[in-house]
């Protein structure tokens, strides 16, 4: 996501790309490309992008922060946020968090118009106008919500169809003549399996995605005992719930 970026910043600002791996660099262009921290201290940037694992997020913070100018903006594209407000207002910066809600393996870059983006509220002012006017740019529905309400956000839109592609995939076997709605599952499938396994870890350790899950688990239950019982009506009832929950 870092290379998308840079690639997308490139062309309207001056861009430098950091990797601790040279060969990671080897086909970033038009834009600097740096291997130390006194590099960046050189550089002195303006707003720092940090789109390291989510795992190394904070520590790549902490390990760059005495080389970053005091006016640098801080900004991270975290997938969950837990931790990053106290780390922020510990760190005593300007900041701006965001979340582009869409990855270079799986979305169509050419054109991003059904695809979102989440500016966080608490960011600093000048973060948030430049991130709206560059997703805007790009054609990306804006949305803005609090850190809380971020991570409560994102456990529902996409803790669920996550696990319940896993489970769907976790349970097939190869089919010579596969009807239309299992190949449509397995496109997302193979989609979702295309992403990066640390992303698919940073949504689903997720702490609200624990309770969306259990959600699942309990509908399935309940969808099991009508099958398990032949039980017609009922499982009318479920179903009519169901389109009810799709319709609305």
């Amino acid at each position: 996501m870092g290379t998308w970026l840079t690639d997308a910043l490139c062309l309207q600002h001056e861009v430098a790309i950091f990797d601790v791996d040279k060969e990671r660099l080897r086909y970033v262009f038009n834009t600097q490309r740096l291997t130390t921290f006194d590099e960046i201290q050189a550089f002195s940037p303006e707003l720092l992008i940090n789109s390291v694992n989510l795992k190394y997020t904070i520590q790549a913070f902490e390990a760059v922060l005495p080389f970053l100018p005091e006016s640098c903006i801080l900004c991270d594209i975290a997938s969950v946020k837990t931790g990053f407000q106290d780390f922020y207002k510990k760190s005593g910066r300007r900041f701006v968090s965001t979340h582009p809600m869409f990855g270079p393996t799986f979305a169509n870059l050419k054109d991003l118009s059904e695809h979102h983006a989440i500016i966080i509220t608490e960011s600093d002012h000048m973060g948030k106008a430049f991130f709206k006017d560059f997703f805007g740019s790009l054609g990306l529905n804006i949305h803005q919500y609090s850190f809380d309400e971020h991570d409560e956000t994102i456990a529902y839109s996409l803790s669920i169809p996550f696990s319940s592609t896993l489970v769907f995939a976790a349970c097939m076997k190869k089919q010579d003549a596969p009807g239309t709605t299992f190949r449509k599952h397995m496109d997302i499938a193979k989609g979702l399996l295309s992403e990066d396994d640390y992303l698919l870890t940073e949504i689903l350790f997720n702490p609200h995605t624990v309770g969306q899950v259990e959600q699942i688990r309990k509908e399935l239950k309940d969808l099991l005992e009508l099958i398990n019982a032949r039980d017609t009506e009922g499982l009318q009832g479920f179903l009519g719930r169901v389109r009810s929950n799709v319709e609305g």
